[in-house]
């Protein structure tokens, strides 16, 4: 865990900068300055560009995982190892921008009835889609290479500065929302730009096709693995993506804008935990190949121990105040309430579940999670159609979202078990889970003995989100930390705490 702990320090500062910028922009200006249609056309423009992304990849992603170490030869080049999976994005691309033109008609049939102004601005999927596909081509190379800052300062930190002085150009008149909307969605084009650049420089992106120097008996294997990778991450990220297009053209733009507006914020407190798995996943790529369970194990169990304390934290800083929270809101977004309570679980058993995606993803079983992968797509689509024509609305596809990824995360785990004896979970973990209760039993304590009520003033429920955030750190992060109750959260504080400490000295 050392070169893990050393690159997840500098990486997690970085998601905490972007998380405090994704809050100000997706859970405060977006809601204040933008309405709820036009929300909904933002987040399902991104939400399709990533779906096209996932379309255009072809599995490079999954490889890069699975086999970078094999190829990682400094002398060597690498094997010209990045230029061929460029190549494939690069088709991979151009494909899918051919197939977007030509069933283009039948997508805007889809969009028509219940998201009209959805069909206006569907051109803009492509730019996102291009600008994604080849980030995250760059990003997982440059994972492979223990060089996780760049990337994740541009997708966490620049991307979400740009939205943020978009935002307020617009609000101050200074542009249409035609012309904001098409800054935004070419912004999403900047950090693979960049890194593109940054890789050319390094000599880590040559374009020679003598470069590329893969040998013949390891074609095959990356092809397979590619094609059934593909079609495993395909199905992942129709997961992601097909909540807010079922709501798009079943309920309206409206509804997507209040249901991602609550996907937005619950995927924000995912960030300190992206942070760790970036740069864990070419650690147990690495531990798969030197056959080193123990690692494995040991990773497996430490990352499981952060995700649940992260989810457990993110669960009571945001859902104690739900109330309180929502009441700055308008109207409009009270549906959002028990859409966000069920993401917030379903995210919260993702985290505890820690790294069993990149574990089974990168271990000689990987075409088992398939099956767990299709079950996932069609448990949330069918529950979705149900729960849609039943009239539950957003709060049914939250709820169909939310409880299929706990079944879908505890069912992984358990077949991990069987075959490698590889367990997430450590006895300690039942105090993470005592504290959280004792927090939630106290605040429902104060609820009841000081009721909120429609007469409350804003300075009396800003001053009860702070009582509550108090108890939180309190009663729960307090002895954690202090008590060492989650050895891998205290060790972290601690270093943080040190570190700011020796540079104020030293200034």
């Amino acid at each position: 865990m050392g070169v893990v702990k050393q690159d997840a320090f500098r990486t997690t500062l970085i998601a905490y900068v972007g998380l405090i910028l994704g809050y100000l922009n997706k859970a405060v200006l977006f809601i204040l300055l933008l309405s709820t249609v036009e929300i909904g056309i933002v987040n399902l423009l991104i939400t399709s560009g990533l779906f096209f992304a996932q379309l255009s990849n072809l599995g490079t992603v999954y490889v890069t995982w699975r086999f970078f170490p094999f190829f990682r030869n400094e002398a060597k080049k690498n094997y010209g190892f990045l230029l061929l999976n460029f190549l494939v994005v690069l088709v991979g691309s151009a494909v899918f921008t051919v197939l977007f033109c030509v069933f283009q008609h039948p997508i805007n049939a889809y969009f028509s009835t219940k998201s009209p102004l959805f069909v206006q601005y569907a051109w803009w999927v492509l730019p996102v889609g291009i600008g994604h596909v080849f980030f995250l081509l760059f990003e997982n190379y440059l994972r492979g290479l223990f060089k996780n800052v760049l990337p994740v300062f541009l997708q966490d930190v620049v991307l979400r500065v740009i939205t943020t002085l978009l935002l307020v150009v617009y609000a101050m008149k200074g542009c249409s929302f035609e012309v904001f909307l098409g800054l935004l969605m070419l912004s999403n084009c900047l950090p693979a730009v960049v890194l593109w650049i940054y890789l050319v420089r390094k000599k880590e992106l040559m374009f020679s096709l003598k470069s590329i120097a893969v040998p013949r008996r390891f074609r095959r294997i990356l092809w397979q693995f590619s094609a059934f990778s593909y079609i495993n991450s395909l199905a992942s990220i129709v997961v992601i993506t097909l909540d807010a297009l079922m709501i798009g053209g079943m309920i309206g733009l409206a509804a997507v804008g209040v249901y991602t507006t609550m996907v937005q914020i619950t995927s924000a407190l995912l960030v300190p935990f992206r942070a760790m798995t970036r740069v864990s996943s070419p650690i147990v790529a690495k531990y798969w190949k030197e056959k080193n369970l123990q690692g494995l194990q040991e990773i497996y169990q430490k990352s499981s121990g952060v995700g649940l304390f992260i989810g457990l934290l993110s669960f009571l800083g945001v859902w104690l105040p739900v109330k309180e929270l929502f009441s700055f809101l308008r109207p409009e977004f009270q549906a959002g309430i028990p859409v966000l309570l069920f993401l917030l679980l379903g995210r919260l058993v993702d985290m505890y579940c820690g790294l069993n995606g990149i574990i089974f993803a990168t271990s000689k079983k990987y075409k088992y999670d398939l099956g767990f992968t299709l079950f996932l797509c069609a448990g949330i689509f069918i529950l979705n159609y149900t729960l849609i024509n039943a009239g539950y609305g957003i709060a049914g596809v939250g709820f169909a979202t939310g409880i299929i990824y706990v079944f879908y995360n505890l069912a992984r785990s358990f077949y991990i078990f069987k075959a490698y004896r590889l367990n997430p979970f450590r006895r300690n973990h039942w105090v993470l889970f005592a504290l959280a209760l004792g927090v939630i039993f106290i605040k429902y304590l104060l609820e009841w003995i000081f009721p909120l009520n429609t007469t409350s003033t804003a300075m009396l429920r800003l001053v009860r989100i702070g009582v509550m955030e108090f108890f939180v750190g309190l009663f729960f992060v307090f002895p954690v930390v202090y008590y060492g109750v989650e050895p891998e959260v205290a060790g972290f504080v601690k270093r943080f705490m040190t570190r700011v400490t020796t540079k104020r000295i030293k200034v």
